[in-house]
């Protein structure tokens, strides 16, 4: 995969577009915005459609992601997602509110907005009777970028496809053409690149191979957009995570700050004593006997140290074998938090 010399890597914040434009705002070498992304009161409501209703996708949206940031979107099926993503493209055509990519306003500067991002849909959108090689020379064409400027090879050598170049796209295997994919949305060097649903499904070993090279573009300073069902894959990879449902941005922090959001803990225990009930000691922390040697305590950690619990212990006159910890993940944040807001819709 590509390193962070690798040419697919260089050059990042200079997308290609039309010479006779208005300069981008990041036009200097080392001039970036303070948002690769910025929304602010985004609606969008699609029409009503035969006999359906009109439909809110979209409700009174804010967003920022930071330039440089590995940022997730995370929701439900359903949730806005996609539709933010497209407007975002270029493809869906917002209600209201203003959207701004790499400082770009996307309805005042749309050619710049769009060549400020790459987008890798969820769909293997490829036509199977092209090679790699005209795909992605025929991509670049499509954003204006001139012969000289393409990096087709070295895109296509930095996804591990260079001995494929000219293979017919139908005989690529699943996970060639989801690397493809990522080739395409590269080509114009956007500084802002969208992977939307990038490893439904593929095998563990590529995930990784796909992982190893979105953190490569990431540190050579591509922001980058994940929306993923996959909730310990954003747990490990994003710096910073929004949940969207039915439409409104439910949360949105740093991944730590989210974690710590549930203050609940499981602490289990196993003692090398013989146990039929749950000692007087450990009572006050929701302790319970699942054997004859084991306890489970729940416990919050921001009023319970565990200094006390293993006092408790020695009070007790207990003697430890073993000590583990379940603590929260993003799944539990996730789960907490939209079944939050489906209450209250429906309240």
């Amino acid at each position: 995969m590509a390193d962070a010399t690798d040419p697919l890597t260089t050059d990042v914040i200079s997308p290609a577009r039309d010479e006779a434009a208005e300069p981008l705002p990041s036009s200097g070498p080392h001039v970036l915005p303070v948002h690769a992304v910025r929304v602010s009161g985004l609606c969008k409501t699609y029409r009503k459609t035969g006999r359906g209703s009109a439909k809110l996708a979209l409700d009174n949206v804010d967003l920022e992601i930071p330039c440089g940031s590995l940022f997730g979107l995370l929701g439900p099926n359903g949730a806005g997602k996609s539709t933010l993503i497209n407007i975002l493209a270029g493809l869906v055509t917002k209600s209201a509110g203003e959207v701004r990519v790499w400082d770009i306003d996307i309805t005042e500067r749309p050619r710049d907005a769009r060549a400020a991002i790459g987008v890798v849909p969820q769909e293997l959108s490829i036509d199977p009777f092209f090679t790699p090689r005209e795909l992605l020379d025929l991509q670049a064409g499509l954003f204006g970028v001139p012969l000289h400027r393409r990096r087709t090879m070295a895109v296509l050598e930095a996804v591990g496809l260079a001995d494929k170049a000219d293979a017919y796209a139908r005989t690529l295997s699943g996970g060639m053409r989801r690397r493809l994919l990522v080739a395409k949305a590269m080509v114009h060097r956007p500084p802002v690149l969208v992977l939307d649903e990038p490893t439904a499904g593929v095998d563990i070993e590529l995930r990784q191979q796909l992982w190893a090279h979105v953190r490569t573009l990431n540190r050579a300073g591509v922001t980058i957009l994940l929306t993923t069902h996959y909730l310990e894959e954003a747990e490990g990879l994003c710096d910073r995570i929004a949940i969207i449902d039915h439409g409104r941005v439910i949360a949105c922090d740093t991944t730590q700050a989210l974690l710590r959001r549930i203050d609940s803990k499981m602490l289990t225990l196993t003692v090398s004593e013989t146990l039929t009930a749950v000692p007087a000691a450990l009572a006050p922390f929701d302790a319970e006997l699942k054997d004859r040697h084991i306890l489970v305590l729940h416990y919050k950690p921001s009023t319970t140290p565990v200094g006390a619990i293993l006092g408790a212990v020695q009070t007790a006159g207990l003697t430890l074998v073993d000590l583990m910890t379940d603590e929260t993940d993003l799944e539990d944040i996730f789960l907490q938090l939209t079944r939050g807001s489906r209450a209250r819709e429906q309240g």
